[in-house]
């Protein structure tokens, strides 16, 4: 990988300097001689060896559209994944679109992935897949609404809300577009919040194994910490989700004035600013998985990745809108609506937006789901399905039609703000 120059990456020059990394001659020379001899990788994910729920000739592979290019166009023709574009990543209740949304989260990640993905010569399309589809189930308001939503559903039934979890629920049941079980499984097990030093794949080889591990998701909130993709590019998929939200996660907070400057970050080896970190991180990975049937990092990067993390939610994830400005009301707005919707399911009430919003379009858009058969669900669970489908300018809007006399109002930071003041 070409050195970067520092000076590209704003507010690094500001801190004691951190050199981009390069790639070992070693391992640069193996990658060019075994492109040159078209040698492949034997730990990639071969397109024939494909599994998917229900055979079918329509999704057959062809030369135009191969197995997993046939997944990337499943989802990002699903009705989830528009919403990307206005739920939030960190910060909400702000109208500025130079601010990251999900949909540019999960973009980033899919460029990241694909970019580590091909210097190791694994399967680009599987890769593009698990990126793009892996917070298709995200909740509004990111992981404060996710937290909220949770211990509804938890005090509930007992049971475990997970936006993961729920990605795979949101694919393989809710809109039932017969996608592999390789790209289930990555997005299964995309946390990027649980880094681990190196990632081993699993065993997984069967629909009827992954349905138990997502059934014991719902069950035991330890598992989702155990989870292992089976696949290398499941695993290269994880950790570039750590790698695009930690320096950009950072340029957003900087702009949203949550931090002044990258100095009030500490780095040994990683970098503090997005181009760094995303350098850095993929050269190391590289050096330390070409080759190999395994994804990892030198203890030295590993390290400094697990310190950013950490300073990342000191600085900036403790203290963003939704926790710190408004988390109570919305957390109370979140209790409102849930028992609202789970009431007008009891009662049948066909006039509620859980019927002719959620339901009826679910319907419609899914092609193979029936009203009756969905109804016939647990209720909590169908609540869930329509909070976590919802936008952060749909919540808002569905809970002022709901609760027209509530005293509770979110007010966002406009577009003119500044200008007032």
């Amino acid at each position: 990988m070409d050195t970067a120059n520092p000076s590209t990456d704003p507010g690094q020059q500001a801190c004691s300097p951190i050199p981009y990394l390069s790639l070992d001659p070693a391992i640069a020379d193996a990658i060019r001689e075994d492109r040159l001899n078209h040698v492949a990788n034997p730990y990639r994910f071969d397109d024939q060896n494909v599994i998917r729920r229900q055979p079918s000739e329509h999704d057959e592979a062809t030369l135009t559209r191969p197995a997993f290019g046939r997944d990337i166009e499943k989802i990002i023709n699903v009705p989830a994944y528009n919403r990307y574009a206005d739920k939030t990543q960190v910060f909400s209740f702000i109208q500025n679109d130079d601010i990251s949304r999900r949909g540019l989260h999960v973009q980033l990640v899919s460029r990241i992935a694909r970019n580590i993905g091909n210097i190791l010569g694994l399967n680009i399309d599987l890769i593009e897949a698990i990126a793009l589809g892996h917070d298709v189930g995200h909740t509004p308001f990111g992981h404060a609404g996710e937290k909220f939503l949770g211990k509804l559903y938890h005090a509930n039934t007992g049971r475990f809300f997970n936006h993961n979890v729920h990605s795979v629920r949101v694919l393989d049941k809710l809109f039932r577009r017969n996608i592999s079980l390789q790209t289930l499984d990555g997005v299964l097990c995309h946390n990027g919040e649980f880094a681990q030093q190196v990632l081993s794949v699993s065993d997984l080889g069967s629909f009827e194994a992954f349905d138990r591990i997502v059934e014991d998701c719902y069950l035991d909130e330890t598992t989702i910490k155990r989870l292992r993709p089976s696949t290398l590019e499941g695993c290269v998929v994880r950790v570039s989700d750590m790698i695009a939200y930690l320096g950009k996660d950072r340029q957003d907070a900087m702009d949203m004035g949550v931090v002044d400057s990258l100095s009030s970050f500490d780095s040994r080896v990683i970098g503090r600013g997005n181009a760094q970190i995303i350098n850095n991180l993929t050269v190391d990975i590289v050096n330390n998985s070409y080759g190999k049937d395994r994804i990892a990092m030198s203890k030295e990067v590993f390290d400094d990745l697990k310190r950013a993390k950490a300073q990342n939610y000191e600085q900036i994830y403790f203290n963003e809108g939704v926790i710190s400005g408004y988390g109570n009301i919305v957390e109370e707005m979140f209790a409102e609506m849930y028992e609202k919707l789970l009431s007008d399911l009891a009662a049948r009430n066909e006039d509620s937006p859980v019927f002719r919003h959620h339901i009826s379009n679910l319907v419609t858009k899914s092609r193979t789901v029936r009203a009756d058969e969905y109804l016939a669900e647990d209720p909590d669970q169908i609540v869930v399905d329509y909070m976590a489908s919802m936008t952060d300018s749909y919540f808002t809007t569905l809970y002022g039609f709901l609760f027209p006399k509530s005293d509770k109002h979110i007010i966002s930071q406009d577009y003119c703000a500044d200008l007032r003041s």
